[in-house]
C-alpha cells in the first residue's frame, strides 16, 4: 500500500522557521541569500541603552542631592532654618540710682517698654491698629499708616508701662514686639538738679554726675534671643536663650537733700530781688573737704532738661567764673602773717588811695591816713593796707601762696565742665595788675574754688580737695590727700581777724548766725561788661565766703551773686544768704552753739 503523503500542518512551510502560532510574534522569512540582522539589533541596543543613561542621569543625580541635602547637609540646613526664624531683642539694665548721703534718692529708672512693629508680618493693620488705639493712646489712622508700611520695623510707642505691655500680649497680635525702653525719673526736680544732671533719649549721661559716671551708672546690657513663628511669636519649643542684664552701680553723693532745698530755695528769693541775675552757693564740711550742698539759680530740673534753654544746662558753682573781690584778701593776709611780715595786732597807717603804676587804687571811700591793725585792714576791706602788705610778700611769694590754695587750678571735683579760673604768673603782673590781684581783682575763681580756699583756713591750715562722691556701688571712694598751707598758728590767726569782719566795726554784721561765732568775709568785685569788655557799667559780683563755728569750725559756706545793675556791697546783699544757709547747715545737723564767747577785736592803733 503505498505511502500517503500528509500535508503541511496549518502555520508550517516545509522548509521553512515558522513561529509557533498563538506566540504573538511574527518574524518575515530571510530571502535566499540576504544578510542576516543582527548589525541593526545592535544599533537599536545602542540607542535604548543611550536612552536610558538619558532618563537615569538626571534621577541620579536627583537622588544624590537628596542624599546630599538630607544625610550629609541637612544638619546645616536645619540650623541655617532655624537661624532665620531666630530673633535678637536687647534687655536694658537699670541704670543705677543716685543717692544722697542719706541714701535719699535723687535719679533712678523704672521699667517700661518700648512697642514696635513688622509691618511685612501684620495681616490686618486696620484691625491691628483699632486693637492697639486705646492702649497706646495713638489714633488709628495714624497707627494704620505705620502697620501698613514696607519696612520690617516701625516704632508705635515709646515708654510704655509693664501694665500696658500685658494687656498688649494678651491680645496675641501678630508682629508687635516690645523692647525694652526704661524711663529715668528724678523724684527732688530741681533740687541738685545741676549737680546729678541728665540723659539724653538713647539714656547715656549729658551732665553732671550722671555724665561723669556714666559707665558706671549703666551697667551692661544683655539679649535675649528667641525663634519665632510666621506671626513673630516666640515657637514654645524653639529656643530661647538669654545673657542677663547688669544693672548699673548706685552713686552715693556726699549731699545732703534737706540742706541742698533749703539752700536752693534761698538762692531762688535772691534771683528775685530785681537786680541779681545769677546766684550760686556751696557747702563743704571744714575737715573732710565733702561738697554738702552745691547749686545756682536759675536751676532745671533734669527731667524737663530737653524743653530747657541750652546756656542753663549746667552748673554755674564749678563752670562759670568771676573776680572775687575783697574774699582773696584772707590768702594776702594769710601770706604776709606765714611770711613773718605781720600779725594781726601789726599797726599800718593807711591812707585813702595807693598808687599802683599808672593807676590809682582806693579804698571803698577816700580817706585821711588811719593806723589800723592788720586785723582792722581785713575787718574794714581796706584795699590800700591789702596792698601795702602784699608788696612786702612780693609778687612771686605772693602767687605761691595763692596757688597752694588752689587758685588758677581746677579742684579735682567728680563733675565735668570744670573751670580752672583765670590766674595768670607774678612775670606778667605789671603794677597795677600786682595791686588788684592782692584785692581779688584781675584774677577770676569759681564759687567751689572760693569754698575751698576757706576751708583750708578752717582746717587748721590743710586744704584737702573738695570731693562730690562718697560710694560706687558700695565701695568707698578714696580719700584725698591734703596738703597743707599755712601752719596751725597762722589759721588760728585768720580764723580770728575773719571772725572781726563779722563783728562790731566790720562790714559784714548781716552774716551774724544767732547763738554762734561766725569767721568769714566779704567781697564787691566789678563785674566785667560783656558789650565792651570793659568794667564800666557792668555792675558787680558781691559775695561772702566763711565758716561757723569760728572757735570750731564745721562747715564753709560760699555765695556769689551776679548783681549787673547794682552797686550794693557782699556785706549787704550776700552775708544775709550766707546766714540762712549756714544757720540751716548748723541746726540741722546738731551743731551746739558756740561755748566761747566773742573776742574783742583791736582793729585801731589807738584801741
Amino acid at each position: 500500500m503505498p505511502t500517503a503523503v500528509r500535508p503541511p500542518a496549518p502555520g508550517r512551510r516545509t522548509g521553512d522557521r515558522a513561529t509557533p502560532r498563538g506566540s504573538g510574534a511574527f518574524a518575515p522569512r530571510r530571502a535566499p541569500g540576504s544578510p542576516r540582522l543582527r548589525g541593526g539589533i545592535r544599533a537599536s541596543s545602542k540607542r535604548l541603552t543611550v536612552g536610558l543613561l538619558v532618563v537615569l542621569a538626571p534621577l541620579l543625580l536627583v537622588m544624590g542631592k537628596l542624599v546630599l541635602l538630607q544625610g550629609v547637609d541637612g544638619g546645616d540646613y536645619a540650623t541655617a532654618a532655624a537661624q532665620d526664624r531666630l530673633r535678637s531683642y536687647p534687655i536694658a539694665a537699670l541704670r543705677g540710682e543716685v543717692v544722697d548721703r542719706d541714701g535719699n534718692p535723687l535719679a533712678y529708672t523704672v521699667a517700661a517698654s518700648r512697642v514696635v512693629a513688622d509691618p511685612t508680618v501684620v495681616a490686618d493693620p486696620a484691625r491691628t491698629a483699632l486693637a492697639l488705639t486705646t492702649l497706646l493712646d495713638v489714633p488709628v489712622s495714624e497707627l494704620t499708616d505705620q502697620l501698613s508700611g514696607e519696612g520690617r520695623y516701625v516704632v508705635l510707642a515709646e515708654q510704655v508701662s509693664p501694665e500696658i505691655v500685658d494687656a498688649i500680649e494678651e491680645l496675641g497680635l501678630g508682629g508687635i514686639f516690645f523692647e525694652d525702653d526704661p524711663i529715668r525719673l528724678y523724684p527732688a526736680g530741681t533740687v541738685a538738679g545741676q549737680v546729678v544732671g541728665f540723659v539724653g533719649r538713647d539714656g547715656d549721661g549729658l551732665a553732671g554726675i550722671e555724665h561723669a559716671f556714666d559707665e558706671e551708672l549703666a551697667g551692661r546690657p544683655g539679649e535675649r534671643r528667641v525663634e519665632v513663628g510666621s506671626g513673630g511669636h516666640p515657637i514654645p519649643s524653639g529656643i530661647d536663650e538669654s545673657t542677663p542684664a547688669t544693672d548699673g552701680s548706685t552713686v552715693a553723693l556726699t549731699l545732703d537733700a534737706d540742706l541742698q532745698f533749703v539752700m536752693e530755695q534761698r538762692l531762688d528769693e535772691a534771683c528775685q530781688d530785681g537786680a541779681t541775675t545769677r546766684a550760686s552757693a556751696v557747702v563743704l564740711d571744714a575737715h573732710t573737704g565733702e561738697v554738702v550742698a552745691m547749686g545756682s539759680c536759675p536751676g532745671y530740673d533734669p527731667a524737663d532738661a530737653r524743653q530747657t534753654d541750652a546756656e542753663l544746662l549746667r552748673n554755674p558753682a564749678v563752670s562759670d567764673v568771676f573776680e572775687p573781690g575783697s574774699v582773696m584778701k584772707a590768702v594776702t593776709l594769710a601770706a604776709a602773717v606765714e611770711e613773718g611780715v605781720a600779725t594781726p595786732d601789726t599797726v599800718l597807717t593807711v591812707n585813702g588811695h595807693i598808687q599802683a603804676g599808672d593807676a590809682v587804687v582806693t579804698d571803698a571811700h577816700d580817706h585821711e591816713p588811719i593806723d589800723w591793725t592788720v586785723t582792722g585792714v581785713l575787718a574794714k576791706s581796706s584795699n590800700v593796707g591789702t596792698i601795702m602788705l602784699a608788696r612786702q610778700i612780693g609778687d612771686e611769694t605772693l602767687e605761691e601762696y595763692l596757688r597752694a590754695f588752689g587758685v588758677g587750678s581746677t579742684t579735682g571735683i567728680e563733675l565735668p565742665g570744670e573751670s580752672a579760673g583765670i590766674f595768670a604768673g607774678s612775670e606778667d603782673w605789671e603794677a597795677s595788675r600786682a595791686a588788684n590781684v592782692a584785692i581779688g581783682q584781675g584774677v577770676s575763681v569759681t564759687t567751689l574754688q572760693m569754698a575751698s580756699v576757706y576751708q583750708a583756713i578752717a582746717n587748721d591750715g590743710v586744704r584737702i580737695p573738695p570731693r562730690l562722691v562718697a560710694s560706687v556701688g558700695g565701695r568707698p571712694g578714696p580719700e584725698p590727700e591734703g596738703t597743707r598751707v599755712v601752719s596751725e598758728s597762722t589759721a588760728d590767726q585768720m580764723a580770728y581777724m575773719l571772725e572781726a569782719v563779722v563783728g562790731p566795726g566790720g562790714t559784714a554784721p548781716l552774716a551774724q548766725v544767732d547763738g554762734f561765732r561766725v569767721a568769714g568775709k566779704t567781697g564787691t568785685a566789678q563785674r566785667a561788661n560783656p558789650e565792651c569788655g570793659c568794667y564800666d557799667g557792668g555792675g558787680y559780683v558781691t559775695t561772702f565766703v566763711g565758716f561757723a563755728p569760728a572757735d570750731d569750725p564745721q562747715y564753709v559756706v560760699a555765695v556769689d551773686l551776679e548783681r549787673p545793675t547794682s552797686s550794693a556791697e557782699g556785706g549787704q546783699v550776700a552775708a544775709p544768704v550766707f546766714a540762712d544757709i549756714m544757720r540751716q547747715a548748723l541746726t540741722a545737723d546738731g551743731i551746739v552753739p558756740s561755748g566761747t564767747p566773742r573776742p574783742d577785736f583791736r582793729l585801731t592803733g589807738s584801741e
